[in-house]
């Protein structure tokens, strides 16, 4: 697992990812840290929860990345959505009580399970924090819409660049990314099933930037020489992930 993934913050996660899109007050950071939780420490490819499950508790990201995807029926996947640290992926579980979704680790990963008990309790003694949430969920419909548009209307080469960028400032505004670099651990075959391409398309798609110059990689670490040409490339405006604070890269 890379260093950047086990970052510790002053805070938790959580409370970064929350202070991006809805800035908190000291009693409300210390009322999300008091909240009780059972960590665990997950191997990579491993499901979390599961489509159909009925979970009396909701989990956090502390360290690595996940993805939310669904099945079809004859078994291929379509991931939906990356998880990074601060993000709670199943923070619908605490109104929809049948899970439509999945969620599953891409790398080692450390979850933080909160009971929803504490949750609707957190709510009930702080109407921001309970708003907070809303707006979080609000953000994530909203990433959602924009990976229908990603990968029903743009072609491969604009729909990879878009998905770089969009990681690339969701990283950044938790400060896990520095500039316009970060480690990026997501295999060709987990990118193919967010893209709706082939694992062999995800290849020369991604050596075509390589060539181009709009992308470097080094293992997993991706460095974009050029913001605002991959910008251009992925067809990408930020709006929709409605961060507030200057950590996001623009």
């Amino acid at each position: 697992m890379h260093a950047a993934f086990e970052k510790e913050f002053h805070y938790s996660p959580l409370i970064r990812k929350l202070d991006s899109i809805f800035p908190l007050s000291a009693d409300e950071r210390q009322a999300v840290l008091d909240l009780p939780m059972q960590i665990a420490a997950l191997k990579e490819d491993q499901d979390i929860v599961r489509e159909g499950d009925r979970p009396g508790r909701s989990f956090q990201i502390l360290s690595g990345l996940t993805c939310t995807y669904k099945m079809t029926g004859d078994g291929k996947r379509q991931i939906v959505a990356f998880g990074i640290p601060g993000d709670m992926p199943d923070i619908q579980s605490l109104h929809l009580k049948v899970l439509d979704l999945s969620v599953a680790t891409l790398t080692p990963c450390s979850v933080g399970f909160v009971p929803h008990d504490a949750l609707w309790d957190l709510c009930l003694r702080h109407p921001r924090l309970c708003a907070a949430f809303w707006r979080e969920s609000l953000v994530e419909a909203a990433a959602f819409r924009e990976w229908v548009l990603n990968v029903g209307r743009r072609e491969a080469y604009p729909r990879m660049a878009h998905i770089l960028c969009e990681l690339l400032v969701r990283l950044r505004a938790v400060g896990l990314a520095e500039d316009h670099v970060c480690d990026l651990p997501i295999t060709q075959a987990e990118f193919a099933d967010a893209l709706g391409i082939t694992t062999v398309h995800v290849n020369r798609v991604l050596q075509q930037m390589r060539r181009e110059g709009l992308i470097a990689t080094k293992g997993s670490r991706v460095a974009v020489p050029d913001w605002e040409w991959l910008k251009a490339e992925g067809d990408f405006d930020p709006t929709y992930l409605h961060l507030q604070h200057s950590g996001a890269v623009q």
